[in-house]
């Protein structure tokens, strides 16, 4: 028996459709100075809608234990070692400054999809109040005319 058969050639059946396509209403507006707070200043404005993270980037970081500091005598501290200082310093700053950015967009991004969460179990929520409502009204309908 073919499918042909079963069902008419001319059936009505809605096209398979992409996940990664479907927009769903959610009511979420994130502040504004959140969202410069999780931006890179020059580029575009981060939207937690469109950024998806890694796994490897959500993964939590492991706790290093910071090195033992070392005295160094004031009659040591040359103008390389001062160099070397300030080097640290801006390096130290660039990473705490990027890790902060990363956590923002992170915090951002849960904020938007808890909002989904919830916005998507309302829909899931209501799809299954109207198909219960449409189980009933077919099966009235093949108690009374048989099956489809």
């Amino acid at each position: 028996i073919s499918v042909g058969q079963i069902l008419p050639a001319n059936r009505n059946t809605p096209s398979p459709i992409d996940p990664e396509t479907i927009q769903v209403p959610v009511g979420y507006e994130p502040d504004p100075a959140d969202l410069a707070l999780s931006s890179i200043p020059g580029q575009e404005m981060f939207d937690p809608r469109k950024r998806k993270f890694s796994e490897e980037e959500l993964k939590p970081q492991p706790m290093i234990k910071k090195a033992r500091k070392v005295f160094i005598p004031d009659d040591l501290k040359d103008d390389k070692y001062w160099a070397r200082r300030r080097k640290n310093n801006m390096a130290a700053k660039r990473s705490r400054d990027a890790r902060r950015l990363k956590e923002n967009q992170i915090a951002i991004r849960a904020s938007f999809l808890e909002k989904e969460n919830s916005a998507l179990r309302q829909e899931v929520a209501d799809l299954r109040k109207e198909l219960g409502k449409c189980k009933n009204v077919l099966a009235k309908y093949e108690a009374r005319h048989g099956p489809l």
